[in-house]
Parts: C-alpha cells; sequence; structure tokens
C-alpha cells in the first residue's frame, strides 16, 4: 500500500512538472503555466472517473462465458 501512495505521488509530480514545462513553453508565462498545470491534473481526474465506469458497465455488459466453456462461444 505505501509503495502505492508513494508511486502515485511520484507520477502526480512527474505530471505536473511536464505540464507546466509545456505550457510554459508554449505560453512564456509562470502564472499561466502554473495555472495550467493545477488545474488540468483535476479536470482529467474527474475525466478518468467517467472513463473507469464507462469501462465499467461495458465489463458488466459483456455476458459471454469465460473458463473452460470460453472456446464454445466465440466472440
Amino acid at each position: 500500500m505505501q509503495r502505492d501512495i508513494i508511486k502515485t505521488l511520484t507520477y502526480l509530480c512527474l505530471h505536473l512538472t511536464v505540464g507546466f514545462t509545456v505550457a510554459y513553453v508554449m505560453t512564456g508565462s509562470l502564472a499561466l503555466a502554473g495555472g495550467i498545470a493545477l488545474v488540468e491534473p483535476c479536470i482529467n481526474a474527474v475525466a478518468f472517473w467517467f472513463h473507469e465506469r464507462a469501462w465499467k458497465r461495458l465489463d458488466a455488459a459483456d455476458t459471454r462465458p469465460s473458463g473452460p466453456l470460453a472456446a464454445l462461444y466465440p466472440a
């Protein structure tokens, strides 16, 4: 569990650094780049939540059998 938290935090730092750098190179503004680097991950997190819900619905709708008999029911 602790490794997952550390991995998440290091990925967040990487994401913020890349976002800030790209925004700064494109705009030349520290303030604008900082704003983009902070807002974009929040919007992305919400989008990811909806993305995961959509995939869970698709998984739930998949009624094909699994296991040894799955070969009898082609996709």
